[in-house]
């Protein structure tokens, strides 16, 4: 059962991981010595268009202090031009009453009846600070909240109290100077061309635990590091070399109560309990730049994101965890033809740990620590059909190289990956944006169908609408969820 419970969630990890709607990983920001931000940071108005005697008595509740109307000829200090606010309200149905569940190897059938409910109800508060305090110097934090209300999983978990989440994700200074740039503090390093669907993207954690309408900042989580990039010629024309060191690396967070994905462990799952021994990740890529091409090479030391669970000696205990070592190489690839880009991510692991697809949530079998190698390999290919609309292809495939005979390999002797599909298309001069993707095994075993439209109301409102449908035989990773529909939807302001 715990074999089938740990694939089901292991597909929804992938959703999260690969859905192109939720992630996107901007290139990082290079200041010059002399770089001065002046005038308009992050509200988009003018730096004289907000009072500074705003008297906020009842008459004036419904009037918007930010209001060009409202012009004061004193200017708001510089370093709160940086700040963007985002409020969300999120809820999440799913639609559909029916039997889903697992048929065991005995021969048993364990049927998980799914009622059509509220899953999620949430209102969510995201804020992003940018700072250039002196010239070559810049300050970039983002942090998040949320409130869960009444019919969320996690309200109904609490006892049906209200519950709340606090977390500071990006938190990082940057200096810059000459060709050179030195960030240091809480921040992400994205390797993969393939963009949602790499093989390379490992370095950091992320967080899965529901279906719903979620952020990059919600999910990919920033570690503390150290990074250095190199611009200059120096390691040939037109290339880049770049760096990071973590001496504090970081693990999937469990999944929390109440969700999904979770079941409940027979032992506490508890924070790792980092020992006298020095834990730490580092890497390097060098890439260069060609006409219509890029090529990187890139090797690292890194820590599997994901910890393996035992049961203790005192069945009190908290469960035992364990992490695992090991050594990354990677090359990645792009070239564009017209309206046509090609992306290629190969990345060979050694030293994975055969029982690592221990998912968080139950405490998982822990018997061997027998270790392999692993090929990956990402293609993508992205098409502009024209400035609004954008289709984009990617396949993953991975498959151990090893020739040991143990019957612990003989589950992974075949490819194994997941294909991933996306369609894009801006309307209404940008003002309405519609998606839809689909994910499924390269078995073709399930699917996975996402669609979604987002409407900018104004400058500060915007709503959308999310569906998602879940189909696959009862021997797939999603055979927990198959034949489930769930439909989202969200409004947000944002200042």
């Amino acid at each position: 059962m715990r074999k089938h419970v740990a694939h089901a969630i292991g597909a929804a990890a992938l959703w999260v991981s690969y859905s192109p709607l939720l992630f996107a990983q901007d290139e990082p920001l290079v200041l010059d010595d002399d770089v001065i931000f002046d005038g308009d940071l992050g509200f988009g108005i003018p730096s004289d268009a907000i009072p500074t005697d705003f008297d906020a008595s009842f008459d004036d509740v419904f009037d918007n202090p930010f209001d060009v109307a409202n012009e004061s000829e004193q200017p708001i200090p510089a370093w709160l031009e940086g700040f963007t606010v985002k409020l969300s309200q999120q809820v999440l149905f799913q639609t559909k009453t029916h039997l889903a569940g697992v048929t065991l190897a005995n021969g048993q059938r364990i049927n998980m009846p799914h009622l059509a409910d509220i899953e999620t109800n949430r209102m969510g508060a995201n804020i992003r600070y940018q700072y250039a305090f002196a010239p070559g110097w810049l300050l970039q934090a983002s942090a998040q909240a949320r409130l869960f209300l009444y019919d969320d999983y996690e309200f109904e978990a609490n006892n049906q109290s209200f519950e709340t989440e606090y977390r500071l994700n990006e938190f990082f200074f940057q200096r810059s100077f000459g060709s050179h740039s030195v960030k240091l503090g809480n921040q992400t390093v994205v390797w993969g061309e393939v963009d949602g669907n790499s093989v390379l993207d490992v370095i950091n954690i992320t967080e899965f635990r529901d279906f719903s309408i979620i952020d990059i900042e919600d999910a990919r989580l920033n570690q503390p590091m150290l990074v250095w990039d190199y611009f200059g010629d120096l390691f040939g024309e037109r290339s880049q070399v770049s760096t990071f060191v973590t001496l504090y690396p970081e693990y999937n967070p469990p999944i929390v109560r109440g969700s999904p994905f979770y079941f409940e462990p027979p032992n506490a799952l508890v924070d790792y309990k980092r020992g006298k021994s020095l834990d730490f990740e580092g890497g390097i890529k060098w890439s260069r730049s060609f006409s219509g091409s890029d090529v990187s090479l890139m090797a690292a030391r890194l820590i599997e994101n994901q910890l393996r669970y035992s049961a203790p000696p005192n069945p009190t205990d908290d469960a035992l965890s364990t992490n695992n070592t090991y050594t990354l190489f990677g090359v990645s690839a792009n070239r564009a033809f017209g309206k046509l880009l090609l992306n290629l991510d190969l990345a060979y692991s050694a030293g994975i740990v055969v029982s690592s697809f221990n998912i968080p949530g139950f405490a998982g079998s822990n018997t061997t620590d027998l270790r392999h190698d692993q090929l990956g390999v990402s293609f993508g290919l992205e098409y502009a059909i024209d400035n609004e609309q954008n289709i984009a292809l990617s396949v993953q495939g991975q498959k151990m190289v090893d020739d040991n005979e143990s019957s612990q390999f003989a589950l992974n002797d075949d490819v194994s990956g997941v294909w991933l599909m996306r369609y894009s298309n801006s309307l209404m001069n940008s003002d309405l944006a519609l998606a839809i993707s689909m994910q499924g095994d390269i078995d073709a075993e399930y699917t996975i169908l996402q669609a979604s439209a987002d409407r900018t109301l104004n400058d500060h409102w915007a709503a959308g609408i999310n569906l998602i449908v879940l189909e696959g035989v009862e021997t797939t990773p999603i055979a927990l969820f198959e034949g489930d529909i769930r439909v989202g939807f969200s409004i947000t302001y944002t200042f």
